[in-house]
Parts: C-alpha cells; structure tokens; sequence
C-alpha cells in the first residue's frame, strides 16, 4: 500500500505555483506565477506530444493547452484551487498511478518529486505509463547552497538541499537515457521561488514573498528574524552589493534549476 504522505503535502513552484499546504494552502498568485521563459524550457522537451500526464500537478501551473493533460494530485485543496479550464486532477500518488502502460505521450512532474514518499517508485511509474519523454523540472541538491542566500539564510537552503533528490537517484530510476539541463532563471522572473530574486534581493525582506517557498517554513522564528536583520544590513553597508552587486543587471543566472529529459 502506497501512502498518501507527500512532504509538505504539494509542490513549491510550476510545480503548485503559488501554493503551500504548510501555509494553510492559501493562494500566493501574485508572486507564484509561472515564468513564459522556463515554460518554453518544458514546452520544448514534450517536444509533439499529444497527451501529456502531469504528476503533482497542484493548480496547474504550465499546463499549456497544446497538450491533453491528465493531470494527477493528491491534495484537495489544491484540486479544488485548479482553473475550470483546466483537467480535473485525478487523486493520486505517483508512486502508484492508476494507468495501464504506455498511456500517455509524454508525462511531467515539475517542482514535485522532493514531495514525494518514494521518488524512485515515482519515477519508475512514470516511466512505466510513458511512451514518449520523461520531463523532470527540479533543483540540483549538489547547487543549491552556491546561491548567495546561503550567507544570510543558511538553514533555509540546507533543508532545500536536504528536501531535493540526487540527480543521479533520479536518473537511475528513470533509466533509458536521461539528458539534464540547466535552466536559466531570468532577472525578472515570475515564478517566485528563492533563486528568481538572485538580483533583487530586497524583495526577500518581503514575508509575503518569501511565504511561497516552502522551505522557510521548516525554519523558525528566529532564523527568519535573523536572516531578516542580516540582509537589511548588509544592504543598507554595501557589503551585498559588494559581493554581489553584479548579479543586478545580469539578464539570466545560471542556479540550481535543471529540467531532466528520459527516454527509454
């Protein structure tokens, strides 16, 4: 029996874009919107697929109507917060996906698979439903604590890095053969989660745009204060843009953001 314990229960970005069901599972719309750029990065590893499965799909976020979407979710409340013109999501886990073999075109899982009870099993159920790609948006654990937040926000971005599954695990589970690619994270990026203010740092200060990335809600009060007290600091000194001062105007950096594409 496959259990129906995500952890955290949804998906930080794209993948659930602007949900969080360790904040109540309210709405963060405004600063959880998916980003044109990063969808063009998922539109082009589906690449002519038809019917496309989107596993952990939360509210919806890059579903594109380019594709038949059978979308697959566990939690209620994120069901129940997917558009009327969008699929209604099938209650489901990914380690156990009511569908024969090779159903569908392509399937995807973004921003999901640290969520999930048993990532392998899901990954090899994906694999198994899937006749086409694999696609995979994620974070590499290995990358995540290079981002400058680390300095002001350490314990933030090591349960991140804890939280994220090796690619090397995931790969594995998917076999075949799997390409992984960087995924820039544009300056002015939409979709909010740490990495897309790595050149506007102040919006961090922002509880409200912090709440989103789940990851800040394994820390306590205290971290968050003192990660709060440090930033304004260094900002109000110089010191940030001393060290870091040139991420302002770069138009992309190059993060922790991978998309994973497998092929049997």
């Amino acid at each position: 029996m496959v259990t129906r314990t995500y952890d955290g229960g949804t998906h930080d970005i794209g993948h659930d874009s602007g949900t969080d069901s360790r904040s109540g599972g309210g709405r963060h719309t405004d600063h959880r919107r998916p980003d044109p750029r990063i969808a063009r990065f998922i539109a082009e590893a589906l690449g002519d697929a038809r019917s496309v499965l989107n596993v952990g799909a939360g509210t919806g976020s890059y579903e594109s109507a380019a594709h038949t979407i059978t979308a697959v979710e566990p939690s209620l409340a994120l069901r129940a917060q997917r558009p009327a013109a969008l699929a209604t999501a099938v209650d489901a886990v990914a380690e156990d996906l009511p569908f024969t073999d090779g159903t569908f075109d392509a399937s995807m899982a973004l921003f999901s698979v640290h969520q999930w009870s048993d990532v392998e099993a899901g990954m090899r159920e994906m694999r198994r439903v899937t006749r086409g790609p694999v696609v995979v948006l994620t974070n590499d654990p290995a990358r995540v604590r290079d981002f400058w937040l680390y300095e002001y926000a350490p314990d933030v971005l090591d349960v991140e890095a804890r939280r994220h599954p090796p690619l090397r695990t995931l790969t594995a589970a998917l076999g075949g053969t799997t390409t992984v690619t960087p995924v820039p994270i544009p300056l002015d990026c939409t979709d909010g989660f740490n990495e897309a203010y790595y050149g506007r740092p102040e919006l961090l200060l922002d509880p409200a745009v912090r709440q989103p990335c789940s990851a800040w809600s394994y820390v306590d009060d205290r971290a968050r204060q003192d990660f709060d007290t440090s930033l304004r600091h260094a900002l109000g000194s110089g010191t940030w843009d001393a060290a870091f001062g040139h991420l302002r105007n770069r138009p992309a950096y190059d993060g922790s953001l991978v998309l994973l594409r497998s092929t049997s």
